[in-house]
């Protein structure tokens, strides 16, 4: 059996089986049917492996709060009885803890789960920097398949972080290379090759996020971290140079490779037109013979192109919880990181 993309099979299996059903039996029914959310079919990134668990033909209906109220039961278990045992070679009986073949949720009650918010009301800075970057492309990626109820609108919402806000991101990931760059020279300098070696992975995975923002990208979750990375703009020229830099057997030919993705990556910021145009060459850190691209002063000509007083207001440079925190549970769970908005507060 040739593999179908979770995405088109679930375009299929609401196109085939789930829309004639509510058309037969729910003529007056409005709702939205899309599939977005949790998956590796959501980024279009599965594959056969993909299908050994929590995959398979499914549909996700949005009702409005009264029909959610009064016909989600009976709509459920109409579809649930009227459904194939199988659509296209695959099961439709999906034994997942988090997912089902057939869910229903309004609107609102689906971004709570995901983003704990009400969708339809203004969102606050601290909102927007508590929200994981891989839950805001869950939401934005996948396809509605019919909208009755607005569901594209809503999520065009989201599609993006607000220009201020995305302005101060860029810069804390400016900060946030700046305080690393120098220490790669540094490791190496006094013999600790390992070291060296750790610091440049990490300054690797930051350039690979700056890219992100620069391109206006949502990052996702590690699993899909690189294969995203390969779809940007940038990676053609910087994918070599980074895997050059991570295999470089000493700190001399580590920093050589760094400091053309420094400088590559400068490069893309000047042709983005933020700012005034930077200097795009590596020069030695202060008096010591290190090599850097002065990250710094790209995140202060960044930080002065924003103009909102509420996000100029913002004390610290640590950015988005993705730029200051790496747990899985924090970035997956919203019943944890919604705790993370009364510090965004402060």
């Amino acid at each position: 059996m040739d593999f179908i993309p979770g995405l088109k099979l679930g375009g299929l299996f609401y196109k085939e089986v789930i829309g004639p059903i509510l058309k037969a039996d729910f003529p007056e029914l409005k709702y939205s049917a899309a599939l977005i959310g949790e998956g590796s079919e959501i980024l279009g990134y599965d594959t056969p492996q993909s299908t050994d668990h929590c995959w398979g033909p499914r549909t996700m209906l949005f009702l409005t709060d009264n029909d959610y109220e009064e016909s989600a039961k009976k709509v459920l278990e109409t579809l649930t009885a009227k459904i194939p045992a199988e659509f296209m070679g695959y099961s439709t009986k999906m034994d997942c803890p988090v997912k089902d073949t057939i869910n229903i949720f309004t609107i609102q009650n689906f971004f709570e789960k995901h983003l704990t918010i009400n969708p339809t009301k203004e969102l606050e800075i601290s909102d927007w920097l508590i929200f994981p970057s891989q839950k805001l492309l869950e939401i934005t990626n996948g396809k509605v398949f019919h909208d009755d109820l607005g569901l594209s609108e809503i999520r065009q919402k989201f599609s993006y972080y607000p220009n201020d806000l995305w302005l101060y991101i860029l810069s804390s990931q400016w900060t946030k290379i700046s305080q690393e760059e120098a220490f790669v020279g540094r490791c190496g300098d006094v013999g600790d090759e390992l070291g060296s070696q750790v610091v440049a992975a990490r300054i690797v995975r930051e350039l690979m996020k700056l890219c992100f923002i620069l391109e206006k990208r949502y990052v996702p979750y590690s699993k899909w971290f690189g294969t995203a990375f390969a779809e940007l703009k940038s990676a053609k020229e910087l994918s070599p140079i980074l895997r050059k830099t991570l295999l470089a057997e000493n700190w001399k030919e580590r920093e050589k490779f760094l400091s053309e993705a420094y400088e590559k990556v400068a490069e893309l910021h000047n042709s983005q037109k933020i700012t005034e145009p930077l200097p795009t060459k590596v020069s030695s850190y202060h008096d010591r013979p290190y090599l850097v691209i002065h990250a710094d002063q790209f995140a202060e000509a960044v930080k002065s192109k924003i103009t909102d007083e509420k996000v100029k207001g913002i004390k610290t440079s640590i950015g988005s919880v993705d730029q200051f925190m790496d747990s899985t549970d924090v970035l997956s769970y919203p019943q944890i990181f919604k705790k993370l908005k009364i510090w965004s507060d402060d």
